[in-house]
This record gives structure tokens, C-alpha cells and sequence, in this order.
């Protein structure tokens, strides 16, 4: 696998510092049952890597500590961890929203049918991967049989009521786009997919997230391999909007890896970038009564990423 790191390291990217953490980002480890093609993590079934009890205790400690008003689980698929449901109920004792980004298809694999009902019983807000409406488009990018499955899936949620107007239980879609292009505008495609599966599968939803395609791990060394990699970057940059900066997603949220290190957002972490500044890694116990407010943020080439275009974070675009 080509190493994009290299590639990305200097960089005229706009310095950025941080607010008050808000969000607090958790990957449960790089264990899925899917290895996507656009995938910036990795993840497959053959990943060992899974965060043990102690990380999972310093965790809740962060959330007490720091009152995060939402727990983002990531993978992975973070179901796999072991003691996702016993970090779910923690933290939903404590009052903390918790968001699961969701592989639907997870819920079909011996030992997680029950899944659906967990997170109605919980609550949580459901981000569930759907990279297009179209069948061969899905399992192109995903695998064969991923969008049947995921079909399937989604609609067992809206039966329980996730998606469902007035039910308090959020089911949103996140779209990548298949190669090196920026996202279409995010409002116009969720009305295609809200048409699409309506009318196709009777599926509701409550919003579409729309999110660029990072140049990093599995999808940059695949741009590398294919002489792309540089034309994608000038289209990121050529795009980059500076009214996005106020919206990065790395202004309110910190990143903690399987083993408990921080970082100043997902992508940072797949770089093994230590936080802001820092010369090493940090890890979340040495940050459970720190106030990291206007900490400056690690910053590179990839970060053109997020803001280019309509922008892209965790939760989709950044503006209109």
C-alpha cells in the first residue's frame, strides 16, 4: 500500500484552533465485517485491533469529567467491540447522546440480528453507511450483496421507528462519491435519495450526509496507484472554500483511537498525527481535567478535504 503521508505533510492549509469540546469521537476499533474501497481507515475482518475495558473506562471518566454532550462511535464496525452495548448504556446514564456510525449490514452477521432493538431501546442516533441509491454502484464500492443487505436493514429500523417523522429515533445516510470527485450538492441529492427509496423500498430517513473521499490509507494509495492522487488534490484545493473553516468539524470534536490516544479529528488519527501541537502522542487520561479551548490544531494537504466545495465533516456538509 502506498504511504500518502509523504505527499500530504507540507501544506498551506489555513491555521486553525479549537473551541470547547462538544463531541467526543471514539474508535472502537479497526474490526468490520466489510473492507470498503473508500474505507480511510483500513477496516476489514481480518483487523485484530479492538479497544480494551480500561480505554473504554477512561472514556466515560472523559465524558463525566468534561459534561461532551455526544459520544460518536466509529470503526470499524464499532458493534464488533465487545463492550460496545456496556459503553453505550454508560454513557446514555450519564445523559450523553450517542451516535453509531453504522454498517447496516452488521446486523445480518450471527450475534448482532438484536442490534436494531438495542439502539431503539438506547436511543441512538443512527448513522448508517448507504454510499448511493443504486444497487451496482453500492456493491461496487462495498461488496456484492452490501446494498440488498443494507435494504433489508434499514427497513427493519423503520419499522422499529428510526427515520419515522415525529418518532425521536434519527436514521441518517451518509453518501461517498465511487472515485476522485468532489460530492454533489448535498440538499439536491438527499431529495433523489429520499425519492428513490421511497418509492422503491418504502425507506424514510431523516437527513443525507454527504462527505468527500480522503486521500489517505486505502483510497489515497488506490488515487497513488492509479496516477491520480495529485489531480485530486488540485480539485480539492481549487475548491476550498475559507467560509468552511468556522464548520471543521476538528473545531468542537477531539478523535481517540482503539488504544486511547487523541487526535485532532479521524483523518489526523489515520495519520497517527499527535494532537495540536504536541510532539508525541497524547493520551485521553492525561486529558480527562484539561480545557484544550484554543489549542491550535495539526493541520496538512488532507485537511483541503473537508473544506472544499460545500465542505464535508462527520455530519455531512458544511454549508449549502
Amino acid at each position: 500500500m502506498h504511504d500518502t503521508w509523504p505527499l500530504l505533510a507540507e501544506t498551506d492549509f489555513p491555521a486553525l484552533r479549537r473551541r470547547p469540546v462538544t463531541t467526543l469521537q471514539v474508535n472502537l476499533g479497526y474490526l468490520c465485517n466489510l473492507a470498503c474501497l473508500h474505507c480511510h481507515v483500513n477496516a476489514g475482518p481480518t483487523r485484530k485491533e479492538l479497544m480494551s475495558a480500561e480505554q473504554i473506562d477512561l472514556v466515560v471518566d472523559f465524558l463525566r469529567q468534561q459534561r461532551v454532550q455526544t459520544l460518536d462511535l466509529t470503526g470499524g464496525s464499532p458493534e464488533m467491540n465487545p463492550h460496545f452495548r456496556s459503553l453505550v448504556e454508560r454513557a446514555r446514564a450519564l445523559g450523553v447522546t450517542v451516535m453509531d456510525r453504522l454498517n447496516p449490514t452488521i446486523v445480518e452477521e450471527p450475534g448482532y440480528e438484536d442490534l436494531p432493538e438495542f439502539f431503539a431501546q438506547h436511543r441512538l442516533e443512527l448513522v448508517a453507511s448507504l454510499p448511493c441509491y443504486q444497487e451496482q454502484n453500492v456493491d461496487q464500492q462495498r461488496g456484492n450483496g452490501v446494498f440488498a443487505s443494507s435494504i433489508r436493514v434499514l427497513q427493519r429500523l423503520n419499522k422499529l421507528g428510526y427515520g419515522v417523522p415525529d418518532s425521536g429515533l434519527t436514521l441518517n445516510l451518509v453518501y461517498n462519491p465511487l472515485g476522485p470527485t468532489l460530492p454533489p450538492p448535498q440538499a439536491a441529492l438527499e431529495a433523489d435519495y429520499k425519492r428513490f427509496l421511497g418509492e422503491e423500498f418504502g425507506l424514510a430517513f431523516n437527513q443525507l450526509f454527504s462527505l468527500a473521499n480522503m486521500p489517505i490509507k486505502r483510497f489515497g494509495s488506490v488515487l497513488v496507484s492509479k496516477g491520480q492522487f495529485e489531480p485530486y488534490m488540485a480539485l480539492l484545493k481549487g475548491a476550498h472554500q475559507d467560509d468552511n473553516l468556522d464548520a471543521v468539524m476538528c473545531r468542537d470534536l477531539i478523535s481517540v483511537d482503539w488504544q486511547g490516544y487523541v487526535y485532532d479529528c479521524d483523518f489526523n488519527q489515520m495519520l497517527n498525527l499527535p494532537l495540536g501541537d504536541s510532539e508525541q502522542r497524547v493520551h485521553l487520561r492525561d486529558l480527562v481535567n484539561v480545557d484544550l479551548n484554543q489549542r491550535a490544531i495539526r493541520v496538512a494537504e488532507h485537511c483541503y478535504g473537508c473544506t472544499a466545495g460545500q465542505g464535508s465533516s462527520c455530519g455531512g456538509a458544511l454549508s449549502g
